[in-house]
């Protein structure tokens, strides 16, 4: 019992830590940003990091890794939800800019501070990054391919896609004009663009 209310403590810390470093992060940069300051956002003493994560560059990896995972998860669960090209992309482009809004803060460290990492770290955070990649380029081609989409270099039209939802964590604010919904919803008709793609819905309707 006390060995599992230690491990439990032990979990706590750790995610205070994570959290506080994102905030620190976000706040100051990764090279702006102390020791002192995360464990001070996370009300701990600052020999507390060292404890629970080897360095304030592990921090840092752990949000990145994590959060990257999330987006291909992400991003693979929206192909799986149908066998048509463009529902699949409407899926993905909806839920990805939604995510990026909700997770505004979170997600500008993980996009804006990759180079803060080490190499070993930084190849591995782009290996994840260039599978999300394939994947959605993968989805534009197969589109492409029968017929869906008309686009003549589906590997920029990926790019283009993603850089758009990735740039909403950039400026995204909570008490701005408009909702993640509303952003969801307005970059789906402007990847749908992108790629060459009439909207589903309004194509049921006429």
């Amino acid at each position: 019992m006390a060995e599992a209310q230690d491990r439990s403590r032990a979990d706590e810390t750790r995610t205070r830590l994570l959290d506080a470093a994102v905030v620190a992060f976000a706040d100051r940069g990764f090279h702006g940003s102390t020791t002192r300051d995360v464990t001070s956002i996370a009300g701990l003493s600052t020999a507390a990091i060292y404890v629970h994560h080897r360095s304030k560059e592990e921090l840092l990896y752990q949000i990145s890794r994590t959060g990257h995972l999330d987006t291909l998860e992400r991003i693979q669960a929206a192909i799986a939800s149908s066998t048509e090209p463009t529902e699949q992309l409407v899926a993905l482009v909806r839920d990805f800019a939604i995510h990026h809004a909700r997770a505004h803060t979170v997600a500008r460290v993980i996009n804006y501070e990759l180079a803060a990492l080490s190499p070993e770290h930084q190849r591995e955070v782009k290996d994840i990054r260039h599978t999300i990649d394939a994947e959605v380029r993968n989805l534009i081609e197969h589109g492409v391919a029968d017929g869906s989409f008309d686009n003549p270099n589906p590997h920029i039209a990926a790019v283009a896609v993603l850089s758009l939802g990735i740039d909403i964590a950039r400026w995204y604010r909570e008490d701005g004009a408009w909702s993640p919904e509303q952003l969801g919803d307005y970059y789906v008709d402007l990847a749908l663009r992108i790629v060459g793609a009439g909207h589903p819905e309004k194509q049921a309707k006429q």
